[in-house]
């Protein structure tokens, strides 16, 4: 969805890396009307991740924003906005340690994860709870040749994983569990995926929901996933963002993985989320 040469993006960027994460200025995003749209997905393909401050939206506004982009999703586990089922709202303070601090992409357990997310901060601690990012295409372009071709043409399978035990945590019943995870089996996925939008190829594994590799004796699946999942921690891959109240970010999940940081307990931090469809990875 390239904009025309003749045409201007009507916000600044300030790119936060030399390859992942930009913070835009001057997008109202309360009022997303096609070309603010079109310009803000040529920003999010060319950086992976968008950050703004001071857009003080509505969990409605945000939902409305995510709409020009997509079908949205709802998590069949993290809880919503009462009547507002597509926005997820997570919450962390001296009851409830952070627990998203593990390399991941959201919801690849799902045949068709998710391809965009928009992230609002409604209340943050005053230092502390960052979120980082990793740019999965150059994980990928970083790799050994020899690795590259070992992966090549391989698939490994994804799981719900720990939200089995938010599950039990949030007092579903045994029946209600066992329904969920009927509805939202293992997906297999390729380890290298094609962007759909760059024709990037991106490394396609994360340490939170990749459980095995297809075709492969268990222990050289773990050691391999092992070995693949560490490539996120590459800082040469990755920006940092500090949250502040009205903050917003919008990143690629088919290009990213992120990790946020829990580093902030007893303080609160309570953030709201809403996802677009994907499609399924090839």
């Amino acid at each position: 969805m390239a904009l025309p040469e003749t045409e201007i993006a009507p916000f600044s960027v300030e790119p936060l890396s030399p390859s992942i994460g930009a913070v835009i200025a001057g997008a109202d995003l309360s009022r997303p009307d096609p070309a603010l749209c079109a310009a803000l997905k040529q920003a999010l393909l060319t950086w992976k991740v968008l950050f703004f401050y001071d857009n003080d939206i509505s969990a409605a506004e945000q939902v409305a924003l995510a709409r020009q982009f997509g079908a949205l999703e709802t998590h069949p586990v993290v809880p919503h906005v009462p009547g507002q089922p597509e926005v997820s709202v997570i919450v962390h303070d001296r009851n409830s340690r952070g627990n998203q601090n593990m390399w991941h992409s959201d919801v690849t357990w799902r045949p068709d994860p998710s391809w965009g997310s928009i992230l609002r901060a409604v209340e943050v601690p005053e230092v502390g709870g960052d979120t980082l990012f990793a740019d999965m295409g150059a994980a990928y372009d970083g790799l050994p040749p020899a690795l590259k071709a070992r992966i090549e043409g391989r698939s490994a399978v994804h799981e719900m994983g720990y939200l089995k035990v938010m599950m039990r945590k949030q007092g579903m019943s045994a029946d209600e569990q066992k329904e969920t995870a009927r509805k939202y089996p293992p997906s297999a996925h390729p380890i290298v995926r094609i962007h759909p939008d760059t024709g990037r190829k991106i490394l396609y594994v994360n340490a939170v929901f990749t459980k095995r590799i297809l075709d492969m004796e268990p222990g050289e699946s773990s050691a391999l996933l092992n070995t693949l999942c560490a490539r996120a921690s590459v800082p040469e891959y990755q920006c940092r963002f500090r949250w502040r109240k009205n903050a917003i970010a919008f990143w690629d999940n088919r290009a990213t993985q992120h990790y946020a940081v829990s580093d902030y307990w007893p303080a609160r931090r309570h953030m709201e989320r809403v996802s677009i469809v994907g499609d399924r990875p090839y």
